[in-house]
């Protein structure tokens, strides 16, 4: 197994990558943002950012999770100078973290050029000064891992989700911490997770947020299963929270948390990704990267995707770990996987024996080897208009 040694930040924890981050904080500055970041695209130089022009709290609250992650050495915010969106706040706060920040103003810089032109060398600089970021080792337990499911086929159920399942045991049970998501796909396994509940209190929690997520999706008048599903084998939403559930193993669930909420103590941790109240922005998540973002900014060092169909997309900021679950699926698209659960299919390996390998692939991600969707190139980055309300200390019984 690779020896894990991180990037040590000045608030005491370590990141397994050393990315600068260009953030457009409205979408009039996404397109220089990511003509700032251009060149260094075989450099870790990421763009995210956030769209609207009118002011979210949540989106403030995943871009201040985001850019004082772990992962994140250095962040140049570049707004247009109109929006909503509060820089000077973001700036002050990743400031405090002991980060290098910059902020360009388009309207105050003399427009395109001149901003990119300042971004560049802001962020050659910067990627300068993080090349010696003093370095530090770092234990399994030490690593915040999250999962998800996209595309799901049946297959994902039987082999992909298992695995996870079985590699998150192991994790937990070495003092690391998981999160699985996500309350919409749980729907019917409420009871199950409730029983693996550390306290009668936590386990009424799980139930009430299963069951707000299906009276959400009621309203929505469309559930998460999709066309997708059903031609891949899925026959029911049952069907599929079950498979969903099975990433989560078979261990205690220590806490629930919701976007944003950085957990508190090592563990399993379920995130909550359906807003509270009434309905008001729409599905929960649009996309998978828009959920593997909420993920990120729950602390994930990484994040592993388990696919039955086939998925592309990594993200920015946390390396993604491909799972396979088909394997005529990873017969057409090993390039963009990881590890090859679909072989349990046909004998060819157990649960145990692929949630070993994972357990190494992880484990050398963390160490620093890129993942197939980072060697091809992808850094996918989502983030809409949304609420997320903390949850309470009945939902995180453990940090008490």
């Amino acid at each position: 197994m690779s020896t894990i040694t991180g990037f040590a930040r000045s608030d005491g924890r370590t990141g397994i990558r050393n990315t600068v981050a260009v953030v457009y904080t409205v979408e009039c500055a996404h397109m220089v943002a990511g003509s700032i970041a251009a060149p260094f695209v075989d450099g870790d130089v990421h763009v995210i950012g956030f769209g609207g022009c009118y002011p979210s709290s949540y989106a403030h609250l995943i871009l201040e999770r985001l850019c004082t992650h772990p992962n994140t050495a250095a962040v140049l915010l570049v707004s247009l100078g109109c929006e909503g969106f509060d820089r000077d706040r973001l700036q002050a706060v990743v400031a405090a973290s002991g980060r290098p920040v910059a902020s360009l103003v388009i309207q105050r810089a003399g427009g395109t050029r001149a901003t990119v032109a300042a971004g560049r060398e802001w962020v050659a600089a910067a990627l300068a000064t993080v090349s010696t970021t003093p370095r530090r080792e770092m234990a399994v337990s030490d690593l915040v891992v999250g999962t998800i499911c996209g595309g799901s086929d049946g297959t994902s159920g039987i082999t992909a989700n298992p695995v996870v399942g079985r590699f998150f045991d192991e994790l937990v049970e070495a003092g690391g911490t998981a999160i699985f998501e996500e309350t919409g796909e749980l729907i019917g396994c409420e009871a199950h997770m409730a029983s693996r509940a550390v306290t009668p209190q936590l386990g009424a929690q799980i139930v009430a947020r299963v069951e707000k997520a299906a009276e959400y999706y009621t309203r929505m008048g469309h559930g998460s299963f999709s066309p997708g599903n059903a031609e891949g084998g899925l026959t029911t939403q049952e069907e599929k929270s079950l498979g969903a559930y099975a990433k989560s193993g078979t261990g205690p669930i220590h806490g629930v948390i919701t976007p944003g909420q950085v957990p508190p103590t090592r563990g399993l941790h379920l995130l909550d990704v359906v807003p509270e109240g009434d309905l008001r922005w729409g599905f929960p998540n649009i996309n998978d990267n828009a959920e593997i973002a909420e993920l990120i900014a729950c602390g994930s060092h990484l994040v592993v995707f388990t696919t039955g169909r086939g998925s592309v997309v990594g993200s920015a900021i946390s390396p993604v770990v491909k799972v396979c679950a088909n394997p005529e699926t990873y017969a057409r698209m090993s390039e963009d996987m990881d590890v090859n659960a679909g072989r349990i299919l046909g004998g060819g390996a157990t649960i145990a024996e692929v949630a070993q390998e994972l357990m190494d692939v992880v484990v050398a991600t963390a160490a620093g080897q890129p993942t197939a969707s980072e060697g091809l190139g992808h850094r996918e980055f989502v983030l809409t208009y949304k609420s997320a309300e903390p949850a309470g200390p009945s939902c995180l019984p453990m940090a008490r």
